[in-house]
C-alpha cells in the first residue's frame, strides 16, 4: 500500500513541477539591510511575540478573508502590538501574492515573514527581492542538503530563515542544519487538523539560545499564555486574527502583556 499523499504533498508537488525561479545571489545581496526578523523576536518582553498573518485562505477552511487589504491590516496589527508580520505569497492555495507582502511591508515598519512552499534555491532569493525580511523553510518538504543549502543561502543574502518543525525527529534536523529560528507547526500534516499540545510537547527538544515560534491553533490569551509558560518566544497567528471583528483588541488580548 502506498504512502497517504498530505495536503503538504499535493501543495509540494504543485510548487515543484513549477519551472524553478532564477537564482540571483548578487542581486538579493545588493538589497538595502533587512529589518532583522529573528532579532526582534529574541528582544525580552512581558508577554509574548506574536507574528501577525495576513491569509486570505487555506485549503483546509476555504476563504477565510478573501477582500482584505494587506496595508489596512498591517496597520492594524502594528497598533495592537504585533512585533513581526507573515504575509501568505502562494497563489493557488492560499490566494496569496507577492504584492501582498510589499503592500503589508510598505505600509508599517515590522520585520515579514514570506509565508510560502520554498523547494528552489530561487525561492530564496525572490524572497529576499521581493523584501521579505525572513523566508519559511519547512522540514518535511526538504531533504538535510537542502534543508541546510537552503538556510546558508538566506543567511548570505541577508535574510533570516525560519525553519518549521512538527515533531522531535525534524527539530534535529533543524539543528543539525544550523537553525537559529524554530517553529513548531500544531497542524497535522495528514488531516490538517491541529494538535493543541504538539508545541508543548516539543518545545522542550529545543535548546537555550534558539528562538522558539509556536505556530497554528492559537485561538486566545489562553492558548498564547501556555505557549509562553512551555518556553516559546514567539506565537504565529493568522485565521484567528483575519477573521476578528476587531484585530487590534484580539492582538492585545493574545500579546499576553
Amino acid at each position: 500500500m502506498g504512502a497517504v499523499a498530505t495536503y503538504l504533498d499535493k501543495i509540494l508537488d504543485a510548487h515543484r513541477a513549477a519551472p524553478p525561479p532564477r537564482l540571483r545571489v548578487d542581486e538579493a545581496r545588493q538589497q538595502p539591510p533587512a529589518r532583522g526578523f529573528r532579532a526582534a523576536l529574541a528582544r525580552p518582553t512581558d508577554g509574548i511575540h506574536v507574528i501577525a498573518e495576513v491569509k486570505r485562505r487555506s485549503p483546509s477552511k476555504g476563504a477565510l478573508n478573501s477582500d482584505l487589504d494587506p496595508a489596512t491590516l498591517a496597520e492594524q496589527y502594528a497598533d495592537g502590538g504585533a512585533t513581526c508580520l507573515s504575509v501568505l505569497t502562494d497563489a493557488d492555495f492560499f490566494s496569496g501574492s507577492p504584492q501582498d507582502l510589499a503592500a503589508a511591508r510598505s505600509a508599517v515598519e515590522l520585520p515579514v515573514l514570506r509565508k510560502d512552499f520554498t523547494v528552489f534555491e530561487g525561492d530564496v532569493t525572490d524572497a529576499r527581492l521581493m523584501g521579505a525580511d525572513a523566508v519559511l523553510l519547512i522540514a518535511a518538504a526538504l531533504d538535510d542538503g537542502e534543508l541546510r543549502a537552503f538556510s546558508e543561502l538566506a543567511a548570505e543574502v541577508g535574510i533570516d530563515a525560519l525553519v518549521e518543525v512538527h515533531d522531535e525527529r525534524e527539530v534535529e534536523r533543524a539543528l543539525e542544519a544550523g537553525a537559529a529560528l524554530i517553529g513548531v507547526n500544531q497542524r497535522d500534516l495528514f488531516t490538517f487538523e491541529v494538535d493543541t499540545d504538539r508545541a508543548v510537547r516539543v518545545a522542550g527538544e529545543i535548546p537555550d539560545g534558539i528562538v522558539k515560534v509556536a505556530e497554528s491553533g492559537v485561538r486566545d490569551g489562553a492558548d498564547a499564555q501556555r505557549l509562553r509558560d512551555a518556553g516559546y518566544h514567539a506565537v504565529l497567528v493568522g485565521e484567528t486574527l483575519v477573521t476578528a471583528p476587531d484585530p487590534i483588541a484580539t492582538l492585545k488580548e493574545l500579546t499576553c502583556s
